[in-house]
Parts: C-alpha cells; structure tokens; sequence
C-alpha cells in the first residue's frame, strides 16, 4: 500500500516568500506533542527505576532512541504524541518518510542540543520553513497529516 504525498505549491521563480513553502505545524501542537512523548516515556522510566536504578538512566536513554528513530522514522512519521495532535515529521525535500538514519540523527539534535536554552525548539518561531534544529540536521519538517496525504 503506497500512500501519495502532496506537495506544497512551489514559489513562482523569482519571487520572495517569507513564510514557508507549505502548511507546518504549529509551535503548541508540537509542544503539546513532545509532553504526551516525554509523559510516555517517563512512565517506562519509572517502571525500569522499579527494577534497579541504573537500567533506568541508561534504559531510559536507549528507549528514547529507539522510540524516536522509529517512529520520527518510519512509514508514518509519527510518535505517539505526534498522532493525537494530528500532525507528523516528513523529508523537507522529497515529502515521504526521512528514514531511520535521519529519525536518530533528529533524536541526537533534540535530545542534546535543542536543550541549551530551549533555542533548538523555539528556533521554528523565527525560521522561515519552521524549522527546529533537529529538524534542520534532518532535512525533515513537522506537518498537519491533514495536509500532506
């Protein structure tokens, strides 16, 4: 089963655009995304504290990877918290799925460098395709399902 992406319309050429070159999603659809994932995950992370302290910090780690590798990278683009709020990662580039590869290579970014300061996240305000940094080493862009089927 393929399933179509749509494209964004493309920018005449020649022509300046300041907002991004499809639909995105918003900055509190994505917050509220990553606290139902973090609310997720920090559930599994009590449960391995149960168990013994230290497979819960380094469980805990390589449960995040995995989480996000896969789901940020697989067929739907979409963690849990991505699919109640109705929106889902996509390559900036070609539409579909970034891939395994490119999922760790977002979980890294977010998970080590859009803390400093929280600018990796709030970077999309100002960016013109709405963008964080985890996004920008990816190639990806976080989009309404509605909008690209």
């Amino acid at each position: 089963m393929s399933q179509q992406y749509e494209s964004a319309p493309e920018a005449p050429a020649g022509s300046y655009s300041d907002g991004p070159s499809g639909p995105r999603a918003g900055f509190w659809a994505r917050a509220a995304a990553l606290l139902l994932d973090v609310i997720i995950l920090g559930v599994i992370s009590v449960i391995l504290f149960a168990i013994s302290r230290s497979l819960a910090n380094f469980g805990g780690l390589v449960i995040g990877a995995i989480y996000f590798t896969l789901l940020d990278g697989g067929p739907s683009g979409q963690t849990l918290g991505k699919k109640a709020l109705g929106i889902r990662v996509i390559s900036l580039k070609e539409g579909g799925s970034i891939g395994y590869g490119r999922g760790f290579v977002r979980w890294l970014v977010q998970n080590f460098l859009s803390w400093i300061f929280l600018l990796g996240y709030l970077w999309m305000l100002w960016d013109k395709e709405k963008q964080c940094w985890q996004d920008k080493a990816a190639g990806s862009v976080v989009v309404p399902v509605s909008a690209y089927r």
